[in-house]
């Protein structure tokens, strides 16, 4: 048995004091430190250490840790003499933006001042040092710090007060202590990922942009800066005119190994926990995260709980409701799905990444949201090409691994819930070939779930291959034991909607078109069923399967016709 493992355990300092496992990332210390640069951001998706390592910033730089060199006794920055000096000598602010998770625009606000509350508690310690004039003391007392007798607190904390904060309290550090301030945040983009999913971007985008012009720009106080989160949100939304900005995305070069495990600091462990049996499971489970040129990085989450417990799950993927990336599949365009589809069946697609998400743009940017699965970790580029014609690269992507595939496949399954019971009756009448029931099913389907494909301002009973393109998604998750199902592609004379190829022989193939209802051109819905019919003999989309080795008399075919959230199916022969 190996060292023992403190899950949830965020802290550098409790890890270190009290034994726990823990893969040594302080070469990250030497790196950052040596690269000299004023401000750095760096992405990561999430349960990667980010809050360990900016813990471990923060242990090693502030003057609260000082002398508390034992804490890096045995891991390599130690080995370092330099370093050594360097250790608990730094006035630091360390803060979260983890817990800003409102609903509301108000809610995040109040949030915010709540970290700024407690960040000036943690330095109350200024008040009694003499250094501060009256007027001074004042922003301690409008974020609720202890109130001298005779002296009342602000009644309100303005937004200029907010965007102001950090820097008026560095000051105090600086004349203080005699030195410049380190800062190190965490999960900065938590807040505004949060806001964007609950409607109101714009206005916390504004409150966010002032706090980090007056924290990060051109102020003296600042001696280096250190920003940790998942997306790399637009320089323009919350970041304009910050110049002295480096910005670490997974595709640079730059502390590529400083987050994550690599596969030997793996390997290694499971070699001191007797695992080693299992290596190439695990490979499979959980390797494939990829950071600048290093392709084999793992999440520590799902390592250190395999580690524990022994067994297999999706530790990584069950630590979050992935809403927004599930909202903006679920809600996408068609081709969004295909292409998940494709991905869903082991295939990769290209595409022109730009890593600054622009999130009031997700929705209207072609290609935005494999940016933001690429930076949330549920994506990796396993190749890149310079496109000259349009200046940047394009990366052939994959789903990472097998933990993201079921996580992917358990999203999907989460738009079609359990109590939407038509759904899976509408399943298991196709598998039957009832078509009486088909169709009795698949209007419940249409009336409870066209809504849920919305965007807001594109009905999906207007346009039905939004929701079909789900709808067909959800085939693939729930079938995929019995078929492999394509939808879009080339076969015959044109491309069909939907083929279900049967893994087994005693299964039928079935191809299915679907089509909206146009009175001038089909007089009825029975005869659009009946054009939808046609057009699958006509243009001989069962090529596919029958080169495959399905004979005609073992595939169905069907034609589903829209009108609104009506839908009337039917079946046809071949001749």
């Amino acid at each position: 048995m190996g060292t023992p493992v403190a899950v949830g355990s965020q802290s550098f300092e409790y890890m270190r004091r009290e034994g726990s496992f823990y893969v040594d990332k302080t070469p990250f210390i030497k790196e950052w430190w040596e690269n000299k640069d004023i401000v750095t951001l760096i992405t990561r998706p999430r349960r990667f250490g980010k809050t360990l390592n900016q813990n471990m910033m923060e242990c090693f730089f502030s003057n609260r840790y000082q002398g508390r060199g034992e804490l890096f006794q045995g891991l390599s920055i130690w080995e370092e003499e330099g370093y050594r000096a360097l250790q608990g000598q730094f006035p630091v602010i360390f803060l979260s933006f983890a817990d800003m998770k409102g609903s509301t625009f108000g809610a995040a606000r109040e949030g915010l001042i709540a970290v700024l509350k407690e960040l000036y508690r943690t330095h109350s310690y200024l008040l009694q040092g003499g250094i501060l004039r009256e007027e001074e003391k004042k922003y301690f007392y409008s974020f609720g710090q202890a109130v001298e007798e005779g002296k009342r607190p602000s009644e309100e904390i303005t937004d200029t007060t907010i965007a102001w904060a950090i820097k008026t309290l560095m000051s105090y550090m600086e004349r203080y202590y005699g030195k410049q301030v380190l800062v190190f945040l965490d999960e900065y983009d938590t807040p505004l990922q949060e806001a964007y999913v609950n409607g109101y971007w714009e206005d916390l985008a504004i409150l966010v942009r002032s706090l980090f012009n007056s924290t990060f720009k051109t102020n003296r106080y600042l001696y280096r800066a250190l920003m940790t989160g998942i997306t790399r949100v637009s320089k323009e939304s919350i970041f304009s005119d910050l110049n002295n900005l480096l910005v670490v995305t997974t595709t640079s070069a730059e502390y590529s190994t400083a987050f994550g495990f690599t596969q030997e600091e793996v390997f290694q462990a499971m070699e001191e926990w007797g695992l080693s049996a299992q290596k190439e499971e695990v490979r499979s489970w959980y390797d494939g995260f990829c950071f600048g040129n290093r392709a084999d990085m793992y999440n520590p989450w799902s390592i250190t709980m395999f580690l524990k417990t022994g067994e297999f799950g999706t530790y990584w993927a069950d630590t979050s409701s992935n809403k927004l990336v599930s909202k903006l599949l679920k809600e996408g365009t068609p081709e969004i799905k295909m292409h998940l589809e494709e991905l869903l069946a082991g295939k990769s697609m290209e595409v022109i990444l730009d890593e600054q998400v622009i999130f009031e743009q997700l929705k209207v940017i072609k290609g935005a949201i494999w940016s933001l699965l690429v930076a949330s970790g549920y994506l990796k580029p396993v190749n890149k090409s310079f496109r000259p014609d349009k200046g940047r690269y394009s990366y052939q992507l994959r789903i990472t691994n097998h933990e993201t595939e079921l996580m992917f496949r358990n999203m999907i399954a989460g738009w079609f819930p359990e109590n939407v019971t038509a759904y899976s009756d509408f399943k298991k009448a196709l598998l039957l070939g009832d078509l009486d029931y088909m169709n009795r099913f698949m209007n419940e389907v249409s009336q409870e779930m066209f809504g849920s494909f919305d965007t807001g301002n594109r009905p999906s009973c207007a346009q039905p291959e939004r929701f079909y393109h789900g709808f067909v998604l959800g085939l693939v998750v729930d079938l995929a034991g019995r078929y492999r199902i394509r939808s879009n592609r080339e076969s015959g004379f044109g491309r069909y909607d939907v083929i279900m190829e049967p893994k087994y022989p005693e299964d039928d193939g079935i191809i299915m078109e679907f089509k909206v209802f146009d009175p001038k051109r089909d007089g009825s819905l029975e005869g659009a069923v009946e054009n939808a019919l046609d057009q699958i003999r006509q243009k001989r989309y069962e090529t596919e399967l029958v080169s495959r080795g399905i004979s005609r008399e073992r595939i169905r075919i069907y034609g589903f016709v829209f009108e609104g959230k009506k839908v009337l199916i039917g079946q046809g022969d071949w001749e």
